[in-house]
């Protein structure tokens, strides 16, 4: 059975684990850089990415997941997970710093200027059922990040139209980066898309 890890210290993970059980996958709650062994892939969810950053760095864990990623290790950050896994933020604070994007937080304002909209995807399709194929994706943005600028090795996925064209989704070789919140809708498709980066 596939193992992903979800990153546990703070946020969205317990709906992480949700939607991966769902699946069929085994969905460990990640504390310690020791449990990172044993993995096939790992979330980092939403939540403070401040607060989260503070925490890998105190418990190990950002190096950890640095030295996994580069080695090729599947990792999707989803909007405090975004931020981490960007290279440059504009702010200081702790980032595991494998994804050459450049983020801005909290792109769209404060907890009330939170929004949903469709997104078109068009590389879900490849893990979807009939009825889903060319069916928009809703994008939760809860505080959310943008993406401001990408480097030439990341492919972007999604983009935000009535927002200038900003990118809300990314994949750089098996790391994703999402700014908004797949887990929080019934939609599995970006969960499945990530796990067919582990191969699953």
């Amino acid at each position: 059975m596939t193992r992903c890890g979800v990153l546990a210290l703070q946020g969205a993970f317990v709906e992480h684990c949700r939607v991966l059980e769902r699946l069929g996958v085994e969905a460990p709650q990640v504390r310690r850089a020791a449990e990172l062994e044993g993995l096939d892939a790992l979330i980092i969810p939403g939540g403070e990415s401040t607060t989260v950053g503070k925490l890998a760095v105190a418990y190990g864990l950002v190096d950890a997941i640095r030295g996994l990623a580069e080695t090729g290790f599947p990792v999707w950050g989803t909007c405090a997970g975004m931020i981490l896994l960007a290279k440059d933020v504009g702010v200081g604070q702790p980032l595991i710093g494998v994804m050459d994007i450049v983020v801005r937080r909290n792109a769209f304002g404060r907890q009330t200027e939170s929004f949903e909209v469709d997104l078109n995807i068009p590389v879900l399709d490849g893990v979807a059922s009939g009825p889903e194929r060319g069916k928009p994706f809703r994008g939760i943005f809860i505080r959310a990040p943008l993406i401001d600028r990408v480097g030439s090795s990341v492919e972007t996925l999604a983009v935000l139209p009535e927002h200038g064209g900003a990118f809300v989704a990314a994949r750089q070789g098996r790391l994703l980066a999402t700014a908004f919140h797949p887990e929080l809708t019934d939609d599995s498709r970006f969960h499945r898309y990530f796990l067919s980066m582990a191969g699953h």
